[in-house]
């Protein structure tokens, strides 16, 4: 797999994974089976055995009927002369089953520790992706590609292994037998039958696989757009477009409904085809095996024997072509499984990067020196960047949006690399240390808080896995939720719903500042951290957040200029690139944009008007009057 670090410029069309075939599929499969050769070997010596007794019943029966038709028929014979065949028959037919689930037995954990150890990696593999690839994905369609494909290396290790293998070594026992002991007429008709059967499987199979891949792409699409409609359920509510929602997701139903038609009609046409190869095969052998007897070239039991075998041969033969398929379709699966493994990680740590190393007695200090960056290869985001934060100072960051203001903070979570300049904390460039210390050291507020389908108190845990009750509450505390908490019926323990949905906006956020604070990060990023907060809420998280920051390096991204004016230094920034810098103090009395900034929202205007220049109040007015 493509492990290369890539630079930002590329476009996101060149993470796609290479296209796989099956080969290749199965190669990537095999090493996860391996880790346990010694199971492996003796299931296959299981599987062995299994088809050896099988193929041994018929002949068992062909001695059985022999000495019935030949021996006289005195009570002596006939207790003494079957009697060792039919104890033979019977611990055939137990060796048979016992050696098919002694290999069940002993297979089963190389299967489901392969399903595990495979889903495993592609989950940290997804998890060690870029934010870049996050951004474009379909969430949806990419559970059900992990579902199919986990799903899919169980069926191809029981129909390959399991079903294919054994089959064709009975056929090659069967086969040889015949050749032997019969006319070679016997093997020939056989070994025409088997090939113009798995040619014809083959070809019409390989046909069919399109329509199947087609209903897999189209199953995804359906269930992408159904999960994105419910996770926007409210949004769907707002502006009441359930019907159009529902009409959305019916159109991907019947796109799917179309190709399972033409699936199903070609697989009639495959079976119909499959079962006139088969039967003329039975019936030109049976015939050849009569004209034996007839001849007395063969005996009665060499008959029942030639019909035991094709019977035999019949069964699994004519299911062939449906475990074909199944391996195509598993193979097609477990394609789109390992292709999401092939995804370029883009965001790589360097071989033997060191850990970030932070002084445990003081704050670091934060460098961004002439950074240039770009999202896609014709619109550069950031130019020239440079600044500095203070160890254990705050910096804040304001402009109009799409300034550039929150890339600042993915680029110092190294959500991206940049173009060009360098991101240093303490001295050390961010791209030379491992991601894992660089993501420890920083704990961060966003706008937009996004939760866990769970518990609160597994929320506010999650800045530190295994925190006690005492920390989650002292935090809690700290963020002035508590007492909220302790309101509802099931305190800690009541869940937040899917997203967090449950909640407030306000709500979200203070559990975001409670987690925060329990990861107790060296540096903080604070991106417009109490904006979904009420005044009295704010002011009392504001002096909180005042407080925990005097202790830390603190990049503050704000909307409203009144959160920041003591901050130790204040950015403004426009279309990318710092344009004023400098205390609040200072900036007043420049009289530049920030000063405007502050004038505008001293004197009523909203918080979008530092944003976009317009009041809201005048934009109505103009979309009332038809402007």
């Amino acid at each position: 797999m493509r492990r290369h670090s890539r630079s930002s410029t590329d476009s996101p069309s060149n993470t796609a994974a290479p296209v796989r075939g099956d080969w290749s599929t199965v190669k990537t499969l095999l090493p996860y089976l391996w880790a346990y050769k010694w199971r492996v070997l003796l299931a296959l010596s299981f599987l062995v055995g299994a088809k050896l007794a099988n193929v041994g019943v018929p002949l068992v029966l062909k001695e059985l009927v022999d000495r019935l038709t030949t021996s006289p028929l005195n009570p002596v014979s006939l207790m003494v002369l079957p009697l060792s065949v039919l104890l033979a028959y019977g611990a055939l037919r137990l060796s048979t089953t016992l050696f098919t689930e002694l290999r069940e037995f002993v297979f089963a954990k190389v299967t489901q520790r392969a399903v595990r150890t495979i889903a495993l990696k592609v989950f940290r593999h997804l998890h060690a992706l870029s934010l870049r690839f996050h951004l474009n994905r379909q969430t949806g369609g990419m559970t059900r590609d992990i579902e199919r494909g986990t799903r899919g290396i169980s069926s191809l290790v029981s129909f390959a292994l399991f079903s294919i293998f054994p089959t064709l070594l009975e056929i090659a026992l069967v086969l040889s037998y015949l050749f032997v002991k019969y006319d070679v007429w016997f093997a020939l008709i056989t070994i025409i039958a088997l090939i113009t059967y798995i040619v014809f499987t083959i070809a019409v199979t390989e046909w069919r696989t399109n329509f199947r891949r087609t209903m897999n792409d189209l199953d995804s699409k359906a269930s992408t757009k159904a999960i994105d409609s419910l996770l926007n359920y409210e949004t769907v509510k707002y502006f009441d477009n359930e019907e159009y929602e529902a009409q959305r997701y019916d159109q991907g139903l019947q796109s799917y409904e179309k190709a399972a038609v033409k699936s199903q009609t070609t697989l009639s046409l495959l079976n119909a085809g499959q079962s006139f190869i088969i039967a003329t095969a039975v019936t030109l052998i049976l015939w050849r095996a009569a004209q034996g007897v007839i001849d007395q070239t063969m005996s009665l039991g060499d008959l029942v024997l030639v019909n035991a075998f094709m019977i035999q041969l019949y069964i699994p033969l004519n299911f062939l072509g449906v475990l074909y398929r199944e391996i195509k379709q598993s193979l097609a699966d477990m394609e789109k499984l390992f292709s999401l493994m092939d995804q370029n990680k883009e965001i790589a740590d360097k071989d033997n990067a060191p850990a970030l190393k932070l002084d445990p007695h003081r704050s670091p200090e934060v460098r961004f020196q002439m950074v240039n960056f770009n999202y896609e290869e014709n619109r550069q985001i950031l130019f020239d960047v440079d600044f500095t934060i203070a160890a254990g100072t705050t910096t804040a960051v304001v402009g109009h949006s799409g300034s550039g203001k929150s890339t600042l903070s993915r680029l110092l979570f190294r959500f991206y690399d940049i173009r060009s300049g360098q991101i240093a904390i303490d001295g050390q460039n961010i791209m030379d240390v491992t991601q894992h210390s660089l993501r420890q050291a920083i704990g961060i507020v966003p706008q937009d808080t996004v939760l866990f389908n769970d518990t609160i108190a597994y929320n506010i845990a999650y800045g530190k896995p295994g925190a006690t009750q005492e920390e989650v509450i002292a935090v809690a505390k700290a963020a002035y939720i508590h007492e909220f908490i302790e309101s509802l019926p099931e305190g800690y323990e009541t869940m937040v719903g899917e997203r967090g949905l449950k909640l407030s906006g306000g709500e979200k956020q203070r559990v975001a500042i409670a987690r925060t604070l329990l990861k107790n990060p060296s540096m903080l990023i604070f991106d417009e951290a109490t904006s979904a907060l009420d005044s009295k809420s704010e002011q009392l998280i504001q002096a909180q957040l005042k407080q925990i920051a005097k202790s830390r390096t603190s990049l503050v991204i704000a909307h409203r200029l009144s959160t920041i004016v003591d901050a130790a230094q204040i950015l403004v920034m426009d279309k990318g690139r710092i344009i004023e810098r400098g205390t609040h103090q200072e900036l007043i009395a420049a009289a530049g944009a920030y000063a405007q900034m502050w004038e505008r929202q001293q004197h009523g205007g909203v918080q979008d008007e530092a944003e976009s220049g317009i009041g809201l109040a005048q934009f109505y007015q103009d979309l009332l009057i038809g402007k």
